[in-house]
């Protein structure tokens, strides 16, 4: 890099842990406020960083790589997506990206295990009903949701998140079952008791819950789509920790206000950090789980996600290829 103490400018507040290590290492800048930063702060920061360090919620287009400066090489995304960078554009400038992929798993795994269990179960409408002072003492038929156990679940991605919640839902009765870009081995198949589907039509006619775990790319863009949501049965639920693009958030509504649906817990939406009132609507109604984007928010986590940054950082500087290179033959 041609600097033994590089500018790494980082877009957001992080754990103190992790910015105590970085300005050991580094001649670190951060962001105290910890507000996003505006497209004019992130141009600037881009302008004058050997090493930037953004958040998903960042987006480093290509008009914003246009005005990195010559010493920028290193963008060291905060985050295990990179939908949010133009990597083709940052390499064409000769910048490396990198990501910050595995740690999160388990966390966003139990959190979309933990979104099954509250929308079928409708643990978020029986606190609420707890706490207002609506609960008139048990009964036979109140607040009734849905048996989980027995129930059909449709994984559509079956990466590491996959894979890890496919394993909470055995344990919790559910039948396995998953969509792939490509089938996964036969010996993970044989551990999850997983039933592959080619085609993601055909799986989403069979199931009673859907959990979208793959991530965002131009190919998954509204990838579970009106005409797709259409092939699912009125009492099934739909479950999205991944990405909000990836469902058709229009049609997802429309179906769960005409009762097409039985409900939809949400951490994810198209168009976040905005909720659409129509959700927020369907919400109060006990129609859907809305969560703010917190699946894979855990100390541990973010810890992690800091150390991996730490790493590609520091490798890079070495003069080494950095471990979590991204490349667009990756995405």
């Amino acid at each position: 890099m041609g600097k033994n103490n590089p500018l790494v400018i980082v877009t957001r507040k992080l754990p103190e842990p992790v910015e105590a290590r970085m300005r050991e290492l580094f001649d670190a800048r951060f962001n105290e406020t910890d507000k996003p930063m505006t497209h004019a702060e992130l141009a600037e920061a881009i302008g004058a960083a050997d090493v930037l360090v953004p958040t998903v919620t960042d987006r480093i287009d290509a008009p914003l790589i246009a005005k990195a400066g010559e010493q920028l090489k290193l963008i060291a995304n905060f985050g295990n997506g990179v939908d949010n960078i133009d990597v083709t554009s940052a390499l064409r400038r000769g910048i490396t990206v990198t990501n910050t992929p595995g740690v999160l798993t388990e966390d966003t795994a139990d959190m979309t295990m933990g979104l099954i269990v509250a929308v079928s179960r409708r643990i978020v409408e029986g606190a609420g009903a707890a706490l207002d002072g609506s609960w008139r003492g048990w009964s036979p038929t109140w607040m009734l949701g849905r048996r989980i156990t027995g129930k059909k679940l449709g994984i559509v991605g079956m990466g590491r998140i996959g894979q890890a919640l496919a394993r909470r839902a055995k344990a919790f009765g559910l039948s396995i079952h998953y969509h792939n870009r490509r089938r996964v081995s036969a010996s993970i198949e044989q551990e999850l008791s997983a039933t592959y589907f080619e085609s993601l039509d055909q799986m989403l006619m069979r199931m009673d819950i859907v959990s979208v775990n793959c991530p965002h790319t131009p190919a998954t863009f509204h990838l579970l789509s009106a005409r797709r949501l259409k092939h699912l049965h009125s009492g099934a639920i739909v479950v999205n920790t991944a990405r909000g693009e990836i469902i058709d958030e229009n049609a997802l509504t429309r179906m769960l206000e005409a009762n097409e649906l039985a409900g939809a817990g949400l951490d994810v939406f198209e168009h976040e950090p905005a909720v659409s009132p129509k959700l927020l609507k369907l919400a109060q109604g006990g129609k859907v789980t809305l969560l703010p984007h917190m699946g894979s928010a855990t100390l541990e986590g973010r810890i992690d996600m800091g150390e991996k940054v730490i790493i590609n950082v520091k490798t890079f500087m070495d003069g080494h290829r950095p471990p979590d290179r991204v490349l667009p033959s990756m995405l």
